[in-house]
């Protein structure tokens, strides 16, 4: 199964996205621009609150992401070193 890639949108072009949906609202603005509805209400919710939308912090936000996918699979990896290899590593406990 193939991963669809992200979309990346310029700080430029969210902005103008939030300028256009003010007059018309914001899911017809994203109908428009072939954006999520959530998307814009995202970027709509920053730029009211004065924090930028900038292509570093999405950037921030993936490798986190990319981070902690890591992480698991380094966890699957100890994991399953720690199984038993054949049949004859296998040790029964009697009580």
């Amino acid at each position: 199964m193939s991963r669809i890639p992200r979309r990346q949108y310029t700080d430029d072009f969210k902005g103008q996205a939030v300028t256009l949906a003010e007059p018309i609202g914001p899911a017809k603005a994203a109908r428009q621009l072939d954006v999520s509805a959530r998307t814009l209400a995202n970027w709509s919710a920053a730029s009211r609150a004065g924090k930028p939308v900038s292509e570093l912090e999405a950037e921030l936000a993936r490798l986190r992401a990319e981070n902690a996918s890591f992480k698991m699979e380094r966890e699957v990896k100890k994991r399953r070193r720690s199984l038993p290899r054949s049949p004859s590593q296998v040790r029964i406990r009697r009580a």
